[in-house]
């Protein structure tokens, strides 16, 4: 076995929850430990712990990341009614994701995790598709209030020069719900920096959309705010030979189907939510999906996409083994340790990163995959792997890789 890997800076490791949780411990065990003399400053961001610090740990893990510049984290609950029960939860604390992200600013690019023997859903898709998430604001921040009686429901701005600006939303004849949602210039300026300079790194055309049709003020703003940055980058997009396209979010979506795909595609927070899922769904399988937040000031978060895989959680408690997909959370460490690989200087983990990632996959396309894939795969022959055997099999593979790397 080669030689373990020193690391000079920690990396910030934000663990999770249910089968995601088990996973993690997995991966560090099989995949990470035997290679790497991993130096982390670690933060419990389960349901638990968050309702014990009043979700205070949230905001340290985030300015923990702010602090070392990079950090890897594992799929965790956000509460809805029945999780406040099942917990006994203080009240239904925000998405720990959100509030990282607002922390954070920036822009999360998510791709698919592409193999040989699992073609698309979608059959004109020949390259991934690539979701820009705007990953500041919107409704993942909104203030919200029910009503119990008629009344005038108003949009208020007060101006520091005390200027006060008022909207009447609606004159409410009965029981209703409000929201309110912000963004700022700031944040929609670096998200269009950040799509545009990614697309002239992966030489892809980028797309944007929103709906400023109906949204004539809010939509219609960061369209106007990405056609303006736009200009800063025309001369190199007609260089690198690529295009920039705005269209309305509904032209999109009936686009994207009947495309080749190997785009950016630049949404809002929600919109980017909802199209990250429908795109790693359509390529295989939400945990065949790599994630990364990028802030505007080179911060780096990796994550895996999808949920916390609760149905497995709960055979996994009843002793059963489960046939989960850790693709996602592999590639969101491997992504981190490259990351950190690069920002170092060490050679050693970056290429530690690409072997993992490369047994990954070559593991899938040896026919060895997780009951998710196995339904979608063209293969004739292929070997359905309970969630610890697949990583076995990667572990494997990778010795095998690194072994002939040091050879």
């Amino acid at each position: 076995m080669p030689e373990k890997i020193n690391m000079k800076t920690p990396l910030v490791e934000i663990d999770g929850d249910e089968m995601t949780r088990v996973l993690w411990a997995m991966i560090k065990d099989k995949l990470i430990h035997p290679y790497i003399k991993l130096k982390s400053e670690y933060y419990d961001l389960s349901l638990v712990k968050r309702d014990e610090t009043n979700d205070r740990i949230t905001i340290d893990a985030a300015n923990a990341i702010k602090k070392y510049g990079v950090g890897v984290k594992c799929a965790t609950i956000t509460p809805n009614a029945d999780r406040v029960e099942e917990y006994g939860l203080k009240e239904m604390w925000k998405s720990p994701n959100g509030t990282i992200r607002a922390i954070l600013d920036g822009t999360v690019f998510r791709e698919p995790i592409m193999v040989n023997n699992i073609k698309p859903l979608v059959k004109p898709w020949e390259d991934s598709i690539i979701i820009a998430r705007h990953a500041y604001g919107d409704v993942y921040s909104a203030v919200e209030m029910q009503t119990d009686e008629p009344g005038i429901a108003e949009l208020i701005f007060t101006g520091k020069s005390g200027k006060v600006t008022k909207k009447i939303i609606k004159d409410m004849n009965g029981r209703g719900v409000l929201q309110g949602m912000h963004n700022t210039d700031i944040s929609i300026n670096h998200f269009a920096h950040s799509c545009f300079k990614y697309s002239l790194d992966r030489k892809r055309d980028l797309w944007f959309a929103t709906k400023d049709t109906i949204s004539k003020i809010y939509d219609h703003h960061f369209k106007d705010v990405f056609m303006e940055v736009f200009e800063e980058y025309k001369e190199a997009f007609e260089k690198a030979g690529i295009e920039f396209f705005y269209t309305l979010i509904d032209d999109a979506i009936q686009r994207v189907i009947s495309c080749k795909g190997g785009m950016v595609w630049a949404c809002k927070n929600y919109d980017g939510d909802v199209m990250s899922d429908l795109v790693a769904r359509a390529f295989g399988s939400m945990s065949m999906m790599s994630s990364v937040l990028v802030s505007p000031e080179g911060y780096y978060e990796f994550e895996a996409a999808h949920g916390t895989v609760t149905r497995h959680y709960f055979k996994h408690l009843k002793g059963e083994k489960t046939s989960t997909n850790a693709m996602a959370t592999i590639f969101a460490w491997s992504g981190a340790l490259r990351k950190r690989g690069e920002l170092d200087g060490i050679e050693g983990l970056i290429k530690f990163a690409d072997s993992l990632e490369k047994a990954s996959i070559m593991t899938i396309e040896d026919g060895i995959m997780t009951g998710d894939m196995a339904q979608l795969c063209e293969s004739a022959n292929v070997r359905v792997a309970m969630a610890e055997e697949l990583l076995d099999e990667i572990a494997m593979r990778l010795e095998e890789e690194l072994n002939s790397i040091n050879a």
